[in-house]
């Protein structure tokens, strides 16, 4: 059976013939090609190929539907989109299916396609790709090249408060890996799950056309609940044609069209009308943190790690946190690109860097109201409906303390943690800008959390906080441990935790 059906819509491509036999010479897995001419024949004519199949449609009926048409004929698992002017790495399909994940989009690195040179067979004067030339009084004819420039190479784009295509360079800085997130993509080329693209009616022909494909594919991946992904093991080449007359865009490109295609666009996303959305528009800006947009949250979250704990804990205690739908400003020891808007602070582990972590997220963080939020501790969607009405510190106290090892949760009264701080953002950076200036002028006075202006709440139901062999502060499992009675006060044990199902790390 075939596993990857790569999709082509082409009218008056004069570079398909060049794109199919090199998608022919460079896939390794089981993969096919289905090309649909959408209201012309292929010239230069197509080579007959048992892996091509090519539908041949009189009356054009659009870059999206024709992609649509190609898709509905796959029976393939995944299916690829590709232009009618790229170039591939030697095995390409094969490094893209053995990373990709059902819910993801993914693409390439995307390079510059030098598909051909202008080249006078009279004096052998030779010109970059471009429209017809004369020289010594004739047509400069084309020389085919079909080389994938290795600079630029692309992996991160986004897109304006105008829902507009715009690379992100400085983004790349936080690409860690093989496998990355993106914010948006270039139409050129994405690869999904069959299934994915028809669900998610990922070209949706009452647009148009064609135009505004990259952040239509993108947005209805990240906000129905996918993930946007560049996968950085392979490159594939895009041919850019900016100039017109005989080297320009196949399809017919009136301004109308374009405009009903942007609006149309920008409607559906920019209001949140798009009926299969999971998140709101402004949940992918608040992850991203992109220039020109501007989160408009009242409520944000600050989340600090020092990332030794182990990775089944971090992981399970991030996509909790990640269900308030809440921006999310984290600084960490070690690059974290993939959770909310952060920042590596580099400094060993201990005072000094915990304190500049919760400083630096505070400094970074556009929401009036802040919720601190640390790796290992389990966040009720109960504890984020809580909402500050003083200019005070507020803590939850209610709060389980989870033995790991020996699987039971201990409770005391009054249980006030940094874990639990929700404030006023101002208030907190007053706070921890003086801490910060203690550490650095040994002046520290011993107290991790603010001793002033402190009032406790409760939330319908208790956060859980993870104690694992590697916490930063010790854990004490025995009244007799505490120094002063105080602090257990209210003494129960449990394996259950209300609120919450079974608590496991697996």
């Amino acid at each position: 059976m075939v596993e990857l059906s790569i999709l082509i819509p082409a009218r008056n491509e004069m570079f398909l013939k060049n794109t199919i036999e090199d998608i022919l010479e460079n896939i390794e897995a089981d993969t096919e090609i289905i090309v649909v001419l959408d209201g012309s024949w292929a010239e230069p004519a197509l080579i007959q190929h048992k892996k091509v199949k090519v539908v041949y449609l009189p009356v054009s009926i659009g870059q999206r539907a024709a992609t649509n048409l190609a898709c509905k004929l796959s029976s393939a698992k995944y299916v690829m989109k590709v232009d009618a002017h790229c170039a591939f790495d030697k095995g390409f399909d094969k490094k893209m299916l053995d990373k990709m994940q059902d819910n993801w989009t993914m693409v390439p690195i995307m390079r510059n396609l030098h598909a051909f040179d202008r080249v006078c067979n009279i004096c052998g004067k030779r010109e970059y790709q471009g429209p017809t030339l004369q020289c010594c009084g004739k047509d400069m004819v084309k020389e085919i090249m079909w080389i994938g420039k290795v600079s630029p190479q692309s992996t991160s784009y986004r897109f304006n408060t105008d829902l507009e295509f715009k690379y992100w360079g400085e983004y790349k800085r936080k690409q860690i890996g093989d496998i990355v997130d993106t914010m948006s993509l270039q139409g050129s080329c994405f690869l999904m799950t069959r299934e994915k693209y028809l669900e998610l009616n990922i070209c949706d022909e009452s647009w148009g056309s064609w135009g505004g494909q990259g952040a239509e594919v993108a947005l209805k991946t990240w906000l129905s609940g996918g993930e946007v992904k560049c996968n950085k093991t392979t490159w594939y080449a895009h041919l850019f044609r900016t100039q017109g007359g005989d080297f320009s865009f196949p399809y017919p490109n009136p301004g109308n069209e374009q405009r009903k295609a942007k609006n149309t666009l920008r409607d559906t996303f920019l209001n949140d009308k798009w009926p299969n959305a999971k998140h709101k528009l402004q949940w992918l800006i608040d992850k991203f943190n992109p220039p020109e947009w501007e989160s408009t949250s009242e409520k944000g979250i600050i989340y600090y790690t020092d990332n030794t704990h182990p990775l089944k804990i971090s992981r399970k205690c991030q996509k909790q946190i990640q269900k308030s739908g809440l921006p999310i400003t984290s600084s960490s020891l070690k690059p974290m690109a993939h959770f909310g808007n952060n920042e590596v602070i580099h400094e060993k582990r201990g005072l000094k860097a915990y304190f500049k972590q919760i400083l630096s997220a505070l400094e970074r963080c556009n929401s009036k109201i802040v919720y601190f939020c640390e790796h290992d501790v389990l966040y009720h969607p109960s504890h984020f409906e809580f909402t500050p009405t003083e200019d005070k510190f507020y803590f939850n106290t209610n709060v389980w303390k989870w033995n790991m090892e020996k699987e039971y949760g201990l409770w005391v009264d009054d249980c006030k943690q940094v874990s639990g701080i929700v404030c006023f953002r101002e208030k907190a950076l007053e706070f921890y800008r003086e801490k910060v200036r203690q550490i650095e002028n040994d002046e520290f006075d011993r107290h991790y959390e603010p001793q002033n202006d402190r009032v406790g709440f409760k939330s319908e139901f208790p956060n859980v906080d993870i104690r694992h062999k590697g916490n930063f502060t010790k854990s004490r499992w025995k009244k007799e441990q505490f120094r002063n009675e105080k602090y257990s006060q209210g003494w129960k044990e449990s394996k259950k935790i209300e609120g919450w199902d079974e608590i496991k790390f697996n």
